[in-house]
């Protein structure tokens, strides 16, 4: 049974890693679906679990779209610098609500953001012109999306990409280049609240780091070569963010009294 679970939480590392790199978000909301209905952590494990393996890759996968130059570092660093505050704060508080409830409204929250993800369209390509904006509005984002990674115990990504897009103008590959920092940043803090109350396991954490390092580089080198797709990457982020937050309003409506 535990060589199964080691199995499962390896190729369940890789889907995460993957997504991550494919598209800077997604990570956690993979992770912690899969931690709680593939591998089996209770749902504060699996998000404090969940947060730790992410972090990890996404300094990995952030290393690698450095390197291929989709970084936009001054946005990545605000954002990262900023967030952690409200993510040490948001942890706080999400670790006192019910699991359950936790999730349902994670799921809720994740359909927002997949609509907001289509209403926008194209998002742009590799290229094209950054488009300043007012510095406040991304020291709003980032905050605001800091203190909701926290309270989620997620690494905020699906959040972060639609922050740096809509605060600062930039394309979507840079966005997903640049959110992967404040990714790592955010979930990292949100791993030490739920490590410091015992709400992370340590080899599955491992495990999970060891597939999403592979999956991860894979991701980076098909998020390259479909920039030019000026709307692909929205699809695949929004379509991806749907399908799970519907598994996850049916498995935990029952936390609210509802029947799906």
């Amino acid at each position: 049974m535990m060589v199964l679970q080691s199995i499962l939480a390896v190729a369940s590392g890789g889907l995460v890693g993957f997504t991550l790199g494919l598209i800077g978000g997604g990570g956690s909301i993979m992770a912690t679906p899969l931690l709680l209905y593939v591998v089996g952590l209770p749902p504060h494990a699996a998000i404090g679990t969940g947060a730790l393996a992410v972090s990890f890759n996404a300094f990995a996968n952030f290393a690698g779209h450095a390197r291929a130059g989709n970084v936009r570092w001054r946005d990545a660093g605000l954002f990262a610098a900023i967030g952690v505050g409200g993510a040490a704060i948001g942890s706080r508080i999400g670790k006192d609500v019910d699991g359950q409830r936790l999730l349902f409204l994670f799921a809720l929250l994740m359909m927002a953001v997949g609509v907001l993800m289509l209403r926008r369209g194209s998002g742009g390509g590799a290229s094209g012109a950054h488009e300043p904006r007012r510095l406040p509005l991304v020291i709003l984002a980032a905050a605001c999306v800091g203190l909701l990674s926290g309270f989620f115990g997620i690494g905020g990504g699906f959040l972060i990409v639609p922050g740096l897009i809509f605060s600062t103008g930039m394309p979507m590959l840079y966005a997903v280049g640049s959110s992967l920092l404040a990714v790592g940043a955010l979930g990292l803090t949100t791993a030490a609240s739920y490590a410091a109350s015992g709400l992370v396991d340590w080899p599955i954490a491992a495990e999970y780091i060891v597939g999403g390092l592979a999956g991860g580089y894979l991701g980076m080198q098909l998020a390259c070569r479909l920039a030019t797709r000026k709307a692909v990457l929205n699809r695949i982020f929004a379509g991806l963010v749907f399908v799970v937050a519907l598994y996850m309003l049916y498995r935990n409506a029952a936390a609210f009294g509802l029947a799906i």
